[in-house]
């Protein structure tokens, strides 16, 4: 009789063949969400142009541009709540909000699934909203569009879900490349918010697509940055300082914002319940305030990217970029916290960039030794608040280097982002991305560690003392072995060895007292499959997976050219110990060295 076949750990591949699947259909992916975002743009701009400035135009323009009237300003933001409300409830929920939390939902809890009437009503409700005066930016429906791109080509091809949520995230990538021209930002995000890994064989394909969505975009836009701003100079050590302070404060800033704009999202909650009013009208009531904070500043209406270069390049300062800067705010939280459809990102740089070249520029003037730049005050700001209300931290940065080409300013983003992302965390857990799934019983954390059990061998954690049977020796001696308790008889598993020790399989104390088998019967009549082994020199990450693919909770330890020789065997307790040097480190603070001038406690002293 032949011996069954052993199965082994799949060797490890970084990448593989699929991975350049992945990478083609990446590369169309790209292509088309490069195409929605410039059709969401013109879009967007058609909206704004038709009912603000009564023309037929797609460009992108300022909604106050056309000077439109009290009635216009006020009711025509509410017109465009009321469709999307309409849209929402008829269509789907889904588009309700700013679209990246509901993506990351998608991933985490929907193996990347998204409907595919979200890729139609997400950007068709996000030009009503925004081209009727709401005061968000195109880029967090364009991210979402993209997203549901690679979604929905996910669906419809035969991939994994691991596959499927590359896709989702190169289309999402591609769409933030192709609205701010930042490949490198759009797929650090990507793996901060998305991805949730770091793994070639997804990072190439969402890099890819990110690259060839930059391509287009320069085709229709050109390359020029997208918030251009003077040339900085370096800082000085005292000005780095002040920037780093200056995150410190953004941070907390970042921080409340969190906290604010859920608050006000509760308190549509409650006053929905309260007055019986259904959520489709709630925006309707959030455009009220829009409406009328626009007839006090008309720059609160709509994208407002020329507001963020205007704070960048000095063109807006003073009590117009301090007033700006609050009811951009006001404006936008409320109508966020309303439950209509747009994104976060361009409101937040407003805020930040207005807040952050508003003080740089008091600095300024009070204390000009500091030798504070409000444009570079400006920059730290845009990027700080980013990092703090997002925790992305390194998309934060890239990003701002990336929208205005300012190589002097990444040391004071560096230092100033970080500030923010440290205290936002003291002060929030949650980003503004990851506090909605908090409040639906989901915790995301926002830190990726390496595995530890993929850097530990199977060899330095298994027993080498491995108690075995034979297959020949008969149930009853068996039997009456594991009724006596000795050494070795309360294990739950054991490896069966033939005559000439080479493993045959493995059996199970519950199949081993099996009432059905007889006990004439030998130890070989109860394997009930061909045997199941790990390698000494494969990691425990290895041991982990081929224990859950084949559902056993052992494995025998084998060499690789001695496949049926066992030198040790690996349970899964054995994988939870392995983490206890892991645990020691993270949490047993101990000092490895010592002064040389400080003497052991106890030592004689000498003389």
């Amino acid at each position: 009789m032949g011996q069954p076949s052993v199965r082994a750990p799949r060797e490890y591949e970084p990448v593989d063949a699929r991975t350049i699947l992945l990478v083609g259909l990446a590369i169309i992916l790209a292509a088309a969400a490069a195409l929605a975002a410039q059709l969401l743009t013109a879009l967007i701009g058609l909206v704004t142009n038709l009912v603000f400035h009564g023309r037929v135009a797609t460009s992108l323009v300022a909604p106050a541009s056309g000077h439109p009237g009290p009635a216009v300003v006020l009711l025509t933001p509410v017109v465009g709540a009321i469709l999307v409300g309409i849209m929402a409830r008829y269509g789907s929920a889904a588009i309700r909000g700013h679209g990246i939390p509901e993506v990351m939902e998608r991933v985490l809890f929907g193996e990347s699934r998204i409907p595919a009437r979200v890729l139609v009503l997400k950007p068709l409700s996000a030009a009503i909203a925004i081209g009727t005066g709401g005061p968000f930016g195109a880029e967090g429906p364009i991210i979402a569009t993209g997203g549901a791109l690679g979604s929905l080509a996910g669906q419809f091809l035969r991939v994994t879900s691991d596959e499927r949520k590359t896709l989702l995230a190169a289309g999402a990538a591609a769409g933030m490349a192709a609205t701010f021209g930042s490949p490198v930002s759009a797929v650090l995000l990507a793996v901060e918010l998305l991805l949730f890994e770091y793994r070639p064989r997804s990072l190439i394909p969402v890099a890819i697509a990110a690259a060839v969505a930059t391509g287009v975009r320069a085709v229709f836009q050109g390359t020029q940055p997208v918030f251009g701003m003077p040339t900085v100079a370096q800082p000085g050590m005292v000005a780095l300082g002040v920037y780093t302070a200056l995150g410190v404060a953004i941070g907390i800033l970042a921080a409340a914002i969190t906290r604010g704009t859920y608050a006000i999202e509760d308190a549509f909650e409650r006053l929905g319940h309260r007055f019986g009013i259904h959520w489709m009208w709630w925006p309707a009531i959030g455009a009220v305030v829009v409406g009328g904070v626009g007839l006090i500043e008309p720059r609160t209406l709509g994208v407002g990217y020329d507001n963020i270069t205007g704070a960048l390049d000095g063109s807006i300062v003073g009590r117009a970029l301090i007033v700006l800067v609050v009811l951009k705010f006001v404006s936008w939280a409320i109508y966020l916290g309303s439950g209509t459809s747009g994104g976060t990102l361009a409101p937040l740089f407003t805020i930040g960039g207005g807040l952050g070249a508003w003080l740089g520029a008091h600095l300024a003037r009070i204390a000009p030794g500091l030798g504070v730049d409000p444009r570079v005050a400006g920059l730290v700001g845009m990027a700080a608040i980013f990092a703090g209300a997002s925790h992305a931290l390194l998309a934060s940065i890239v990003f701002a280097f990336e929208t205005t080409r300012q190589p002097m300013g990444l040391l004071p983003l560096l230092s100033g982002c970080a500030a923010s992302w440290l205290v936002s965390l003291l002060l929030s857990r949650n980003s503004i991305m990851t506090e909605k799934l908090a409040r639906r019983g989901t915790m995301v954390r926002s830190e990726y560690a390496a595995d530890h059990l993929a850097h530990v061998v199977v060899r330095d954690v298994a027993p080498r003392d491995v108690v075995t049977l034979r297959a020949d020796d008969e149930l009853a001696s068996v039997r009456q072995w594991l009724a006596g308790g000795a050494g070795g008889a309360t294990h739950q598993g054991f490896p069966v060895l033939d005559d000439e020790l080479q493993l045959v399989g493995v059996v199970t104390r519950r199949d081993l007292l099996d009432p059905s088998h007889d006990d004439a019967q030998c130890v070989r009549a109860v394997i009930r499959r061909s045997p199941v082994v790990v390698y000494e020199d494969s990691t425990l990450r290895d041991a982990a997976d081929q224990m859950v693919l084949e559902r056993v909770g052992r494995l025998p330890v084998v060499r690789r050219e001695a496949r049926r020789q066992v030198v040790g065997i690996i349970s899964r307790s054995d994988l939870l110990t392995a983490h206890a040097p892991r645990l020691e480190a993270a949490h047993r603070a101990h000092r490895a060295r010592r002064f040389p001038w400080r003497r052991e406690r106890g030592a004689p002293s000498g003389g």
